[in-house]
């Protein structure tokens, strides 16, 4: 008796999955998911600058929101990169020998922030957490 409970049931199911539609798989047209095609590139420049021929030291978040540093970088100094993420968290700070520096955030072509300091080794510095 419990052979034929089981088989009956088991032969329930075979007919239940052919009636749902279990037995068919679904196909994606061949390469379609290898293919990874970046959405809204963002274009991100950082800047400092400053009085003709001075030169600073520049410590700056990348695209990446890997730490950089440039040593007695000439001004004008322009970091330039794009990126796809949807959002970008980029940081700047700059020391310089002059009495003036600046620097500058924008993403694609929208200036996010700018600073400028008029003190004598000047010191200053931009965050951008929009991006």
């Amino acid at each position: 008796m419990t052979v034929a409970v089981v088989g009956l049931a088991g032969f329930a199911v075979y007919r239940l999955h052919g009636y749902f539609g279990s037995n068919f798989t679904a196909k994606t047209p061949g390469g379609s998911a290898d293919e990874i095609v970046p959405f809204n590139p963002k274009r991100v420049q950082l800047e400092v600058f400053g009085d003709p021929g001075a030169t600073a030291t520049i410590s700056y978040l990348d695209v990446d929101a890997r730490p950089q540093r440039v040593d007695n970088a000439p001004l004008p100094w322009i970091y330039d990169d794009t990126t796809t993420t949807p959002a970008v968290l980029v940081n700047i700070s700059a020391q310089g020998d002059g009495s003036t520096l600046g620097c500058r955030i924008t993403v694609d072509g929208v200036v996010k922030t700018e600073n400028v300091a008029n003190d004598p080794s000047a010191y200053t510095f931009c965050l951008d957490k929009s991006g």
